[in-house]
């Protein structure tokens, strides 16, 4: 059970289970930042498909992800935290093993997927990348290297 939060496993998980996403604005900000500076359009953020994605570009069904390196354990950044690691390491593994559920979902319904690591937004790789993905017509999916 997590040491911060009081009451029954199950009351745990309900209380995570109200953490939404939509909270963590900063990367999602700088994303759409970057888009906008680089007259990048046809996006749109909170789309209601599968997985919910950071931003997707519908006309092209392309899903984008930003995953921050400490939920969806960053190969680069994670660090398993000491403190309450029986709780942590298995929630890590679970968002790396729903994350691969979800792009193989989103691919079987046509979409193609980009996912960025938060560590790995620089202007530079997110411009390249999208403007690929923007032109071609070839399925990519995985992080940024």
């Amino acid at each position: 059970m997590h040491k911060l939060v009081a009451g029954t496993p199950s009351k745990v998980s309900e209380l995570m289970a109200r953490i939404r996403s939509k909270g963590n604005e900063t990367t999602e900000l700088k994303f759409v930042r970057m888009l906008r500076q680089r007259r990048i359009w046809g996006w749109r953020r909170h789309a209601k498909i599968a997985g919910t994605p950071d931003v997707v570009f519908p006309k092209i069904k392309l899903a984008v992800f930003l995953d921050g390196c400490f939920w969806h354990g960053c190969p680069r950044c994670y660090r398993p935290p000491k403190t309450n690691a029986q709780y942590w390491i298995p929630k890590i593994a679970r968002n790396k093993a729903r994350d691969a559920m979800v792009t193989a979902k989103l691919k079987e319904k046509g979409w193609r997927v980009l996912r960025f690591w938060e560590c790995g937004l620089d202007e530079k790789t997110v411009t390249l990348r999208l403007r690929k993905m923007l032109k071609s017509k070839m399925p990519l999916v995985g992080h940024n290297q």
